[in-house]
């Protein structure tokens, strides 16, 4: 027995034949079948047994991929009939490419007639088109020969092109409205009226006829304002009997203090002014015992107020 023989034996019948069709190796076993990417793309290798379970998808009928005719109603033209041609299905064959050819003779001959004509037409378009509409080169030409004269001065001499240039239109503004208050209204209405009232003690009582003093309508008295009034004849008084050299006083004490006896107190003032004035003055001489104008205006203001001795004792503390 060779060696061959032996290696016949031993190899299997189903060796190198294609497995039969829709065989699923371990069915018995419970195994499904199942198709993946390498059993139908490029990976299978050149040598490999093909498989019958999975063919190549058949190529689609000449039939179908042809186009069918347009026999819509938009398509028709009772001159020419349906668009496209009749023969397009027909073969192309070589008294076709013959008649194509005399075609295309016979366009190019029209098309030559006409050719000079139409370049002739073209150029004048474009000649009154250039008239109408110049260039900006052709519009300046002039003024271009003439920048050949500028000295080198003028030139430096030109101003500089900033960020002002078209400022509006690369950074517009919007207008913003804003309503208004009613009583802005109302009172420019009321500012260009007269108004007109009629006191109604006057109506009652007639114009000749005094009315009583509790009938008299009583004013709001500012006391702010009397106050000021105050201070500032208070000033007047102080820079008249002041040395505007030395700012030493030139005033005669014994003569002062003389007349302040002679004088008779008319003021009526509020009593609360009164006791924020003294305050103040006296807050004035503790911190500067010798700011005379202070001293001064103590005196007076108590003389003012009616009281003569305060005012003497404090003249004489200062003397």
């Amino acid at each position: 027995m060779s060696v061959q023989t032996l290696v016949t034996k031993k190899r299997k019948e189903f060796i190198g034949l294609p497995a039969p069709l829709g065989y699923a190796a371990g069915i018995g076993r419970g195994a499904v079948a199942f198709t993946t990417r390498s059993d139908i793309g490029p990976a299978r290798e050149a040598n490999d047994v093909s498989d019958e379970r999975h063919v190549a998808p058949s190529k689609r009928r000449k039939e179908q991929e042809e186009e069918e005719e347009d026999l819509n109603d938009s398509n028709y033209d009772e001159f020419t009939g349906y668009g496209g041609s009749l023969c397009a299905k027909d073969p192309y064959e070589k008294d076709d490419q013959e008649a194509d050819a005399i075609y295309a003779s016979i366009d190019d001959r029209m098309d030559e007639r006409r050719r000079e004509y139409r370049e002739k037409r073209f150029r004048e378009e474009i000649e009154k088109y250039r008239r109408e509409r110049p260039k900006i080169q052709q519009q300046f030409m002039d003024l271009k020969r003439d920048l050949a004269s500028v000295s080198e001065s003028e030139w430096n001499a030109l101003p500089e092109v900033g960020d002002s240039r078209n400022r509006k239109q690369r950074n517009p503004r919007y207008e913003r409205f804003t309503p208004i208050p009613d009583s802005i209204i109302a009172k420019g209405l009321s500012d260009g009226q007269t108004n007109v009232s009629v006191d109604v003690i006057e109506q009652s009582l007639g114009g000749l006829t005094t009315p009583f003093t509790s009938q008299t309508a009583q004013m709001d008295i500012d006391m702010k304002k009397i106050g000021e009034a105050r201070t500032s004849l208070m000033d007047i008084k102080l820079t008249q009997v002041s040395d505007s050299v030395s700012g030493q006083t030139v005033v005669d004490p014994k003569g002062y203090l003389t007349d302040l006896q002679s004088m008779i107190p008319q003021h009526g003032g509020d009593i609360n002014d009164m006791k924020k004035a003294r305050l103040l003055l006296k807050s004035v001489r503790e911190t500067n015992p010798k700011h005379a104008p202070a001293w001064i205006a103590s005196a007076r203001l108590e003389e003012i107020a009616g009281k003569l001795q305060v005012s003497l004792v404090i003249n004489q503390s200062n003397i």
